[in-house]
């Protein structure tokens, strides 16, 4: 089942990744990441990552807008967008979400939830997350 979003939606949250990535806060490794993630209602949450010195306490982009969004009450989700590359420059690849981040995902997201993978704003790679997590622990939520 392919999950759909309007085309508007798609490219708001496109938009608000590329916006979100301004915002990272990345002293350690340059590697600034944004994301857009579509409620269940409509919202969109920004997010972005911020770096700590004890790296185990560095929050990625895509974690920071589900957890400002389940924060807020919403734990319903469309559809998420991530932008990510050297801090100040345009990004020259795709950037996949983490491990982490993905398992998050899929605490909330069902196997379809689609993921568009930013390079600029014109090249949007569309994925679902089953793709990018093919063995999540999704079983164990059960």
């Amino acid at each position: 089942m392919k999950s759909c979003i309007a085309k508007e939606s798609e490219q708001r949250i496109i938009e608000t990744a590329w916006e979100a990535r301004k915002l990272s806060y990345v002293p350690y490794s340059g590697f600034a990441v944004g994301a857009g993630l579509l409620a269940g209602n409509g919202r969109i949450f920004s997010g972005c990552n911020v770096e700590n010195a004890s790296f185990g306490a560095t929050n990625c982009a895509e974690r920071t807008a589900i957890f400002k969004a389940v924060s807020e009450g919403c734990r319903e989700f469309q559809a998420i967008a991530v932008a990510g590359g050297r801090a100040g420059e345009a990004p020259d690849d795709f950037c996949p979400p983490c491990g982490i981040c993905l398992q998050v995902m899929t605490e909330f997201c069902p196997p379809e939830f689609p993921v568009y993978l930013v390079k600029s704003k014109d090249e949007v790679k569309r994925m679902e997350l089953k793709e990018l997590l093919p063995m999540s622990f999704e079983n164990l939520k059960k």
